[in-house]
């Protein structure tokens, strides 16, 4: 936080006319229960005012909003025989993130406590909620109608409006986001003036005003529209894409190739699945007498697979991001947090995503399903290249996807025989189709002589409560996922 800007944001919070519910002036008034209950106050009203934060200035005079300096500082303040902060942070529930700062204005010195506005549940001091009233501080309990209207705001964090930079000039947002693809991307025409620009940026949540004239810029924007991830925070930074290209079929062999990304995700996604697909080894395909070079993995299911890691993955799990690893027979994309719905189920549910406003935009700019999570469209180019099913595998703290390269039916392990069964009466059933024998052969590459190991994969299957009868009482109907 530069000196810069809270003397900016002194200025802003003294131009109104008077003290709002979140906002309030002190001269020396330091007494440690009053500013417990007034965190509690101004986190409330912030949350029904729609503000970020709440502020409670000393030094200011709360009539005149005149600077008048104060000799508080919370860094020797105690309460009792205990560290102030280290007190008053025990004493509100939930936790939260406050700080005190002192700020040499140029008419004295003013210290600012900013209290960041309740989120998942009203802020309370010492087991009691608070509510500011006028210059009144009473229990939030005492105005039920006011209580159940907070109830009403609260909502959860939401990692994509946290702020990656603040108090950046016109100029610097415009050097540190790529604008034009944002218009490019968005199909919308690139204004010819700043002003355009920015209330493009500000409408999609990218960007946000901030105190004197700057401007705020938030992770969404960042995350996607960087021109360099490295010129935000350090854990931004980190959430930048991973390549690894490995030699050989596990980690023990050489890299041939690392690229650690720091382009936004949508300013640099068609590259980086460009430069993804260039790396892809070709194997020889003859279709209709004439021999053809065709990638290991179909080009659409690395596209859809790479979108779902950048928009469904934790954003608050620190120092990870999206890992790409390439191997001779595989690749295998990670994400950080574990899924919202179970792996089986995620073929034909819809996507839950933690990351809504991020998903909404990379929607509008085609990089993924406007419905459903796009696996539907993986699975269907897996079965026409005849591959062996992808994994979805769920670890403690992350997800991944693992697309294998082509095998023939007999090189196929009895999981993966399974796992491609399921996955193709789920495709089926999404078509108003049904598995049948005939389908799972043709699905396998495999001819009416081995039908009777198909019998046996299905057989498995029903054994492993995968699939079901579509019919009962008719045998011959075919076969449905076991959840349908």
């Amino acid at each position: 936080m530069s000196e810069a800007r809270d003397i900016d944001l002194i200025e802003d919070l003294r131009s109104h006319s008077a003290e709002r519910p979140w906002l309030e002036f002190k001269r020396d008034n330091i007494e440690p229960e009053a500013i417990g209950k007034r965190c509690s106050a101004l986190a409330n009203a912030a949350c029904l005012e729609g503000q970020d934060c709440g502020y409670l200035l000393w030094g200011i005079d709360d009539a005149s909003h005149e600077v008048v300096g104060t000799r508080f500082d919370p860094s020797t303040f105690k309460a009792g025989n205990q560290e102030f902060q280290l007190w008053l942070a025990q004493r509100l529930q939930p936790s939260l993130a406050f700080s005190f700062r002192s700020v040499q204005h140029p008419k004295g010195r003013i210290v600012i406590l900013e209290v960041p506005a309740a989120t998942t549940a009203p802020l309370a001091f010492n087991n009691i909620p608070y509510l500011r009233i006028g210059s009144a501080t009473p229990k939030l309990a005492d105005y039920p109608e006011r209580y159940a209207k907070l109830i009403e705001c609260l909502r959860p964090y939401t990692w994509e409006q946290g702020i990656a930079r603040e108090y950046a000039t016109g100029d610097e947002v415009l050097d540190l986001l790529d604008y034009a693809q944002y218009f490019r991307l968005t199909r919308h025409p690139l204004p010819d003036n700043r002003v355009g620009i920015f209330e493009r940026l500000q409408a999609d949540r990218l960007i946000q005003r901030d105190v004197g004239q700057r401007w705020k810029i938030t992770h969404l924007g960042a995350i996607l529209f960087a021109t360099r991830l490295d010129q935000f925070e350090p854990s931004l930074a980190r959430k930048a894409v991973r390549l690894v290209v490995y030699n050989g079929k596990n980690r023990a062999a050489i890299v041939t190739y690392r690229l650690d990304g720091q382009r936004g995700y949508a300013a640099g996604f068609e590259g980086l699945v460009d430069y993804i697909n260039g790396l892809v080894p070709k194997n020889e395909h003859i279709g209709s007498a004439i021999r053809e070079s065709r990638p290991l993995f179909p080009v659409l299911a690395v596209r859809e697979l790479v979108a779902n890691a950048l928009i469904h993955q934790d954003m608050t799990v620190t120092g990870a991001g999206p890992n790409i690893e390439l191997f001779e027979d595989r690749i295998e994309i990670s994400n950080p947090g574990r899924p919202l719905i179970q792996t089986e189920r995620m073929i034909d549910l819809p996507p839950r995503s933690r990351n809504e406003s991020l998903a909404s935009l990379m929607r509008r700019m085609g990089f993924c399903e406007e419905q459903g999570s796009g696996l539907d469209k993986v699975i269907a180019a897996v079965e026409l290249y005849q591959l062996p099913p992808p994994l979805f595998r769920e670890g403690e703290d992350a997800m991944q996807v693992i697309l294998y390269g082509p095998r023939r039916f007999v090189e196929m392990t009895p999981d993966e025989r399974i796992r491609a069964c399921y996955q193709h009466a789920v495709l089926k059933f999404l078509s108003g189709e049904r598995m049948k024998n005939d389908s799972l052969c043709k699905r396998f590459g495999i001819n009416g002589s081995q039908a009777s190991q198909v019998s046996q994969i299905i057989r498995k299957s029903l054994e492993a409560g995968l699939i079901k009868l579509a019919d009962a009482e008719h045998p011959r109907s075919g076969y449905v996922p076991a959840w349908a």
